[in-house]
């Protein structure tokens, strides 16, 4: 069994709770939206966790040349997708509609709207998470991170976690 730690659009704040909460994870995944590198190293290294990662719309190039725009990748028996930007069930952005289709993840993980989604889409028998937003930066009211297990096939132990107010 694998636990993650999902976290997003963080805009360059990193709350000292997240490693509370992360710290019985295996990994930690951000969809994007980072801020800096500077964070991305904290939270690697505090947290002394893998991280996997995608640049989102606000990443310079010190981001831009350390994590992708997306991520394809297998967590046990599990194929995952991670994009910044990518729309949620059934309103995908066209892009993120073909490579869905041809990467055909079971997980698909984005950030972007700032708006906290766990949703399973029938059509394509994908499960959708977006973590909502970690960072002080935006128009969302509460802060958000997810943690859950990937075991074999199965995701399980999903916990949505409030940080505070903005």
């Amino acid at each position: 069994m694998t636990r993650i730690g999902l976290i997003s659009d963080t805009h360059g704040y990193l709350d000292e709770n997240v490693f509370i909460h992360f710290k019985n994870c295996d990994e930690i995944w951000h969809a994007g939206d980072f801020g800096n590198i500077e964070l991305a190293t904290q939270l690697a290294g505090q947290s002394g966790l893998p991280l996997k990662g995608v640049y989102g719309n606000i990443d310079g190039n010190d981001i831009r040349t350390v994590y992708p725009e997306q991520l394809v990748f297998t967590c046990e028996e599990l194929k995952v997708m991670m994009r910044h930007i990518g729309g949620s069930p059934p309103k995908y952005n066209p892009e993120t509609r073909k490579e869905l289709a041809i990467h055909q993840p079971q997980l698909f993980v984005s950030g972007h709207s700032h708006i906290l989604k766990v949703i399973y889409d029938d059509k394509i028998s994908c499960l959708h998470m977006n973590p909502g937003a970690a960072g002080k930066q935006g128009w969302h009211k509460v802060r958000t991170i997810i943690t859950f297990a990937i075991d074999g096939k199965d995701m399980k132990d999903c916990k949505v976690i409030e940080l505070g107010k903005r």
